[in-house]
């Protein structure tokens, strides 16, 4: 067993020789050069980015790109996207460019509310316990004004608390449940400490008042949390024209393209099956600004799954139809997003993302994600449905190909030429390399690994 006690206190180098010793099994030495070689030349700027974590040893990259053509309610926006997924900024950018042509892309934020919870056990009366609630909710409000206050001032803060009797669901359950505006922050510090707040003064209220009987006063604070799952926290984005404008699209005619569309999108309602690869193609473009300007995606991801399952199977976000010879294409799911606190503005990458983006507020960088989603949809089911998702896909990833097999600059040429209108996979490039080089090199048989 290889345990290890203070690990955290340990210097990054002997964090580095205890690995390389019991898990690399090489050299100190050399593992600390690989490490380094991801480090920043700035000392601190390396500091910051070691203290976003723990135990941390070097940097993992991603690509930094951005996606321009962007026409979003009239306004232009060039968008930052971190991803390391083959096609799909070339993808999106090109839909984009499409639809700025054909109008641009409209969205709305329908609601802001963000969800917290006070998980509580109750042992006494559930009548009483309403009442007593009823009676007592403006003063557990009150108490929350020093926290609250900053909030308030920029137009936030609590919107409304409500005593939830879950007994039905498990024996002496309830749940204060507590809805928020937390402006342009995300906002999960400020509705934690309010909960905790919330759930002691709770607990404390009822153990000591004369309302209940003394056997009655058992109460106990399982939890006090927010909720990742934001349904009234929500986006949509939406394109749309008129069927002959839609053009001849990858061969095929526009209302053929229309129908093709529109049935896939229908399929990817019905069947959990394509739903779910469809919605992750979704969160390509959305956990790409996401990560991008320094948000959680995993909380984006967890709440957008979560509301594609909330009619009691998994279906698509994006729904598409034909009405009056208009053919329409929407987005609707819902996220919480900060442009304010957390990495936003200590990632130096963030920054400078949200700077390109016009320093939105959290609602338009919302209606900026949704906008990407949207169009990150738009190219995928438009590949699916007309040359299929292998042409482009691959023809993006022939770079990694070519990287995986160490070509050299005037292999990658002649691969690129002889592959431009030939179904690409690792093996026949593997294959093709092969050739080039036995060609080169008539008696010897090398072997790409």
């Amino acid at each position: 067993m290889k345990k290890v006690s203070s690990f955290s206190k340990l210097s990054k180098y002997d964090k580095i020789s205890w690995l390389a010793k019991n898990f690399l099994y090489e050299s100190p030495v050399e593992v600390l050069q690989n490490f380094a070689g991801y480090w920043y030349d700035n000392i601190e700027a390396q500091k910051q980015f070691e203290g976003f974590s723990e135990n941390t040893l070097t940097n993992f990259h991603l690509p930094f790109g951005v996606a321009p053509n962007f026409l979003i309610n009239g306004k232009d926006y060039c968008v930052p996207m971190v991803t390391e997924e083959s096609s799909v900024v070339a993808a999106l950018s090109n839909a984009a460019k499409f639809w700025m042509e054909r109008g641009g892309i409209k969205t709305k934020v329908i609601d802001n509310r963000k969800v917290g919870q006070v998980h509580f056990f109750f042992y006494g009366n559930n009548e009483k316990i309403k009442t007593y609630f009823d009676k007592n909710k403006a003063s557990l409000l009150a108490n929350t004004k020093e926290l609250t206050a900053n909030m308030e001032k920029r137009g936030g803060g609590i919107l409304s608390m409500q005593l939830l009797d879950l007994t039905h669901l498990e024996a002496n359950y309830y749940q204060l449940k507590l809805e928020f505006n937390t402006c342009d922050s995300m906002g999960a510090n400020f509705i934690n400490s309010i909960l905790e707040k919330v759930g002691k003064d709770w607990a404390d209220s009822i153990e000591n008042s004369d309302f209940f009987e003394k056997e009655e006063r058992q109460i106990e604070i399982n939890m006090c949390i927010l909720s990742n799952y934001t349904p009234d926290c929500l986006v949509e984005a939406t394109v749309s024209c008129k069927i002959e404008d839609l053009g001849i699209v990858n061969g095929y005619a526009p209302n053929q393209f229309a129908q093709k569309f529109t049935r896939a999108i229908r399929i990817a309602e019905v069947d959990t099956y394509r739903a779910t690869t469809h919605n992750k193609g979704i969160l390509n473009g959305i956990d790409s600004v996401v990560i991008a300007t320094g948000n959680d995606f995993r909380a984006v991801e967890s709440c957008i799954h979560t509301y594609a399952s909330k009619d009691g199977h998994y279906k698509s976000l994006s729904h598409a139809w034909i009405e009056d010879n208009t053919f329409h294409f929407t987005l609707k799911f819902p996220i919480a997003l900060g442009t304010v606190g957390g990495l936003t503005k200590l990632h130096p990458l963030a920054k400078i993302s949200l700077q390109m983006l016009g320093n939105p507020n959290s609602e338009e960088l919302m209606q900026i994600v949704a906008a990407v989603g949207l169009m990150q949809n738009y190219a995928a089911v438009k590949s699916l449905v007309t040359t299929g998702i292998q042409v482009g896909h691959m023809k993006m990833h022939l770079s990694n190909i070519l990287a995986e097999l160490k070509a050299t600059v005037e292999e990658a040429k002649e691969v690129e030429t002889y592959f431009k209108d030939k179904v690409i996979s690792v093996s026949e490039v593997k294959n093709y390399i092969e050739k080039l080089r036995n060609s080169l090199l008539p008696n010897t048989s090398i072997n790409v690994q």
